[in-house]
C-alpha cells in the first residue's frame, strides 16, 4: 500500500487544492513572492490535506469549507516547519535548502510568522471559528511540546509517560487537527468530529514513534533521514527510554556517552546495538501498532466506503512506512 493507493478517492481534489493552495500565498511583496514559490515549488507528500480531505468524505462530502481547512493546517504545518529549521540550524528541507540556510535567519522567523498569521487570516475572513479555536489549541499544544521536549533533554531524564506527551502534543495534535477540523467542514455531528479527532491523535503518536524507530535503523532500509541523527541531538526517544530500562546495569556508561555529545559513528554504532538487543526496537514496534489499532477502532461508527478504507490503510502505512 501506498500514498498514492491511500489518496486515490480524493486525487482530484488534491490536484484542485495545489492551485487553491498557491492562490493563497501571493502578496504583493516581491521577496516575500520569491520565497513563498521557493517553498511551494518541491511539494511534500501532503499528509495533511489528505488527512482533511478524507476525513471531510467521511463525513459527508468536501465543499469550499474542506478547502479552507486544508490550507489552514498547511498553512500551520509549513510555519511550524520552517521555525523548527531555525531553531536546529537546518540547512536543508526536502532535499533543498532550508529558508534560514538561503536567505537568512530572520526572513525564516518572518516567513514562518507571515504563514501563521496568514491561517488565522483566512479563518477569521471566511468565519470559521470553529477552525480557529481548534488550530489555536493545536499551536499551543506543539509549543508546549517542544518546550518540554527540549526542558527533558537537557536533563536526560525523559521516561515513557512524558515521551508520550510529548509526542502527543508535538507530532499527533496536528494529525488530530487535521482530522476534526476535516469532519467540522463537511458535519455538525460532534459525534463523527471526536472520531476522527482520536483516529488524527492515535495515527499520529503511531506515526511518531516509526519516525523515532527510524533512527536506529540502518541507511539501506530508511530514505532521507540519517542513522542516529536523534542521538546526536541528544534525543532521547521511546526505543531508547526502553533499551535503558531493560538494562539499568548498563544505562549510566550510555548516559553519560549521549551526554559527551559530538558522537562518532563507533558510540553511535554502540548505543544502537545496546537499544536493539535490549528489545527497544520491538517494543517500540509494537506500542506503535497499538495506537494504530486505536485508531482504527475510533473510526468503526462509519460505514464501509473508499475514504474509510484509505483511512484504514494510512493507519497501516503509518507503521510499514520506510521513509
Amino acid at each position: 500500500m501506498t500514498l498514492s493507493d491511500i489518496t486515490a478517492p480524493i486525487k482530484d481534489n488534491l490536484k484542485e487544492f495545489d492551485s487553491y493552495f498557491d492562490k493563497q500565498l501571493s502578496t504583493k511583496v516581491s521577496l516575500l513572492n520569491l520565497i513563498l514559490k521557493y517553498i511551494t515549488t518541491k511539494k511534500g507528500k501532503r499528509v495533511r490535506p489528505t488527512m482533511v480531505f478524507l476525513s471531510a468524505r467521511l463525513c459527508g462530502g468536501i465543499n469550499d469549507r474542506s478547502f479552507v481547512a486544508a490550507s489552514l493546517v498547511e498553512l500551520l504545518h509549513t510555519a511550524t516547519l520552517i521555525h523548527d529549521d531555525v531553531v536546529d540550524e537546518a540547512d536543508e528541507r526536502r532535499g533543498i535548502a532550508s529558508i534560514n540556510a538561503r536567505w537568512n535567519n530572520k526572513i525564516a522567523v518572518l516567513i514562518g510568522d507571515f504563514l501563521l498569521s496568514k491561517g488565522l487570516l483566512m479563518s477569521v475572513e471566511n468565519k470559521e471559528f470553529g477552525f480557529l479555536e481548534v488550530t489555536t489549541r493545536a499551536v499551543k499544544r506543539m509549543s508546549e511540546g517542544e518546550l518540554l521536549s527540549i526542558d527533558k533533554s537537557k536533563r536526560y531524564d525523559l521516561d515513557e509517560e512524558r515521551y508520550f506527551q510529548v509526542i502527543s502534543d508535538k507530532t499527533a495534535s496536528l494529525i488530530a487537527t487535521c482530522c476534526q477540523i476535516g469532519a467540522l467542514s463537511a458535519t455538525s455531528n460532534s459525534e463523527m468530529h471526536k472520531a476522527l479527532q482520536d483516529y488524527g491523535e492515535n495515527v499520529g503518536i503511531a506515526f511518531q514513534i516509526r519516525d523515532d524507530i527510524f533512527d536506529y535503523l540502518s541507511k539501506s532500509t530508511l530514505i532521507g533521514k540519517p542513522v542516529g541523527n536523534d542521538l546526536k541531538e541528544k534525543k532521547i526517544t521511546l526505543p531508547l527510554i526502553y533499551a535503558l530500562k531493560n538494562n539499568p546495569q548498563e544505562s549510566d556508561k550510555i548516559i553519560k556517552i549521549i551526554k559527551r555529545g559530538k558522537l562518532q559513528k563507533k558510540e553511535i554504532k554502540e548505543i544502537i546495538d545496546f537499544v536493539v538487543d535490549n528489545g527497544g526496537i520491538d517494543y517500540a514496534e509494537s506500542k506503535a501498532k497499538i495506537f494504530v489499532d486505536k485508531a482504527k477502532l475510533a473510526i468503526n461508527i462509519f460505514s464501509e466506503s473508499p475514504e474509510k478504507k484509505s483511512l484504514l490503510d494510512f493507519a497501516n502505512f503509518v507503521v510499514d512506512r520506510k521513509s
